[in-house]
C-alpha cells in the first residue's frame, strides 16, 4: 500500500474525512462551527496501522482548514502529535490550544 495513492473523501454528512482501503476504513471525526474544525477522533483499522494513513488524515483535515479560516481545536490525541510533529500547521491552533499541544 502506497499511502500517496490513498484518496481521503471529505464526507460532510457524516462529519468525517474518511477511506477505504482493502475494504476497511480509517477516517477522523470532526466538529465544525463557525471558525473552528474540532478534531474529535481517529480510527485506523488495525490491520492498517502503522501505515501513515494517519498522518494522511489528519493532514487532510488540516489542510481543509486552513484555506477555510478555520481554527484547528484537536481534541484527538493522534491529531494533537500530528501537529506538535509538524510545526507547519501548528498556527492553525490557537495560542491556548497550542500550549497545551507542546506540553504534552
Amino acid at each position: 500500500m502506497n499511502v500517496d495513492d490513498i484518496i481521503v473523501t471529505h464526507n460532510e454528512e457524516a462529519r468525517r474525512f474518511e477511506t477505504t482501503v482493502a475494504g476497511l476504513r480509517a477516517f477522523i471525526t470532526y466538529g465544525r462551527f463557525p471558525d473552528r474544525l474540532v478534531l474529535r477522533h481517529t480510527q485506523v483499522p488495525p490491520a492498517l496501522e502503522g501505515k501513515g494513513l494517519a498522518a494522511k488524515l489528519a493532514r487532510t483535515a488540516v489542510d481543509f482548514a486552513r484555506p477555510n479560516h478555520l481554527r484547528v481545536v484537536p481534541l484527538c490525541p493522534y491529531v494533537s502529535s500530528f501537529i506538535r510533529k509538524h510545526r507547519e500547521y501548528q498556527d492553525l491552533v490557537s495560542a491556548g490550544d497550542l500550549q497545551k499541544v507542546l506540553s504534552r
